[in-house]
């Protein structure tokens, strides 16, 4: 089960209950709900807001891939995951990304979280625009979009 999307800040926000409902469910002894806000310092930097921008069809193509091989990788089948990554400026203290998944037991709930966040900043093509307490900002360098 898996519920992906890309939220555009103008028009919506993320929203955790809308999360924390979707993986409820009798059949999962463990959920975990991950949120990624922006904070106000990086790199020694006064930040006072983040704008993300994203290649929207090839982010959620690897929302999915991450899903499916999640299964394989760590050996979880039966999972409940939601993720929703936010598009525009986002300010301080709001959530850039949310992650909630449920599982059959705590230890694939918590490896099933670290797993997609961690190859979601490896693989998806997200890019972040950092702003600054001076008013100066910047694109923050990412990874490689790997093609194997």
């Amino acid at each position: 089960m898996l519920h992906i999307k890309i939220v555009d800040i103008k028009k919506n926000k993320i929203i955790s209950s809308k999360a924390e409902e979707y993986i409820k469910s009798s059949s999962y002894g463990a959920s975990i709900i991950f949120t990624g806000t922006v904070r106000n310092v990086n790199d020694d930097k006064e930040v006072t807001g983040i704008t993300y921008d994203s290649h929207d069809e090839l982010v959620l193509k690897s929302f999915n891939e991450i899903y499916n091989e999640a299964g394989d990788v760590l050996k979880i089948k039966d999972k409940a995951v939601f993720i929703e990554h936010i598009k525009g400026y986002v300010g301080l203290g709001e959530i850039s990304i949310i992650i909630a998944v449920a599982c059959k037991h705590r230890d694939q709930a918590y490896v099933l979280s670290r797993y997609i966040i961690e190859e979601i900043k490896k693989r998806s093509p997200i890019w972040k625009k950092e702003h600054y307490k001076n008013e100066e900002s910047e694109w923050l360098k990412g990874n490689p979009i790997s093609t194997n």
